[in-house]
């Protein structure tokens, strides 16, 4: 009972400390929402920056979304809802508009090798998977960060591009139809980079990224802010040229 006191009282000092924006505090998705492989879409949705269903999205609501979650320019991702769209991946009968869920299908946008979902070979390739972040989290020190250095409070591009490399290999050794595209892999480590980016260490707060990860949240509670200069699709290609520097 002290226990549960504490920790709640913990929790509250927190949110006053770094509060949520307000109307876009963090829930959970409900039983009928919608909701993606991707952390990025799935916590602007439950912040409410994408309609929290997570369905009937279009290219406006996508445009909004990552210009006031996270402050990329608004057109940043207009190619990737783009490819949704001809890949044909949309459900909800208007091909301007997806549902969330529509991501997952296999070797579209989806694809093998993730790092917090399985192998579709496995079953579920949609929701989070500890099994499959452990190893991932583990491979980024997210539970080391009280080291005597700053930097031991950070993901470096050195880290992130690790820990992506020993997935790969991981998922490659025990999937039999392992498919995935070097690219998309180097890719996705590069935009939660990018997505959750500090600008004055080089690196991303590993509080950020495991609140990121593992709850599907903007770590606003762990002092998120999104930065005053927009994030562009060049910032994201200098960081996956950096990851795909690193020797792995």
């Amino acid at each position: 009972m002290k226990l549960n006191l504490l920790v709640e009282t913990w929790l509250f000092s927190f949110a006053i400390a770094f509060p949520e924006p307000k109307g876009h505090e963090w829930h959970p998705p409900g039983r009928e929402d919608s909701r993606s492989p991707c952390p990025g879409l799935n916590a602007m949705a439950n912040h409410g920056w994408l309609p929290r269903s997570g369905k009937n999205i279009d290219l406006a609501a996508l445009r909004y979304g990552v210009s006031h979650a996270y402050n990329y320019v608004p057109t940043a991702f207009d190619g990737a809802f783009q490819a949704a769209v001809d890949f044909n991946l949309t459900t909800t009968g208007n091909r301007s508009t997806i549902n969330l869920y529509d991501l997952h299908r296999h070797n579209e946008i989806e694809f093998d090798g993730s790092l917090s979902r399985n192998d579709a070979f496995f079953g579920n390739d949609n929701d989070f998977d500890f099994r499959i972040w452990g190893p991932v989290a583990d491979h980024l020190q997210l539970y080391d960060a009280d080291g005597p250095g700053k930097t031991d409070k950070y993901v470096t591009i050195d880290l992130a591009a690790k820990a992506r490399a020993a997935r790969i290999r991981d998922a490659s050794s025990v999937n039999p139809d392992f498919k995935y595209t070097e690219v998309g892999s180097i890719g996705t480590t590069a935009l939660y980079l990018t997505t959750l980016w500090d600008d004055r260490v080089g690196a991303a707060q590993k509080a950020f990224v495991k609140a990121f990860f593992e709850n599907d949240r903007i770590p606003y509670l762990e002092g998120y802010a999104p930065p005053q200069k927009p994030k562009t699709a060049d910032l994201l290609n200098s960081i996956l040229g950096k990851v795909k520097a690193v020797k792995v």
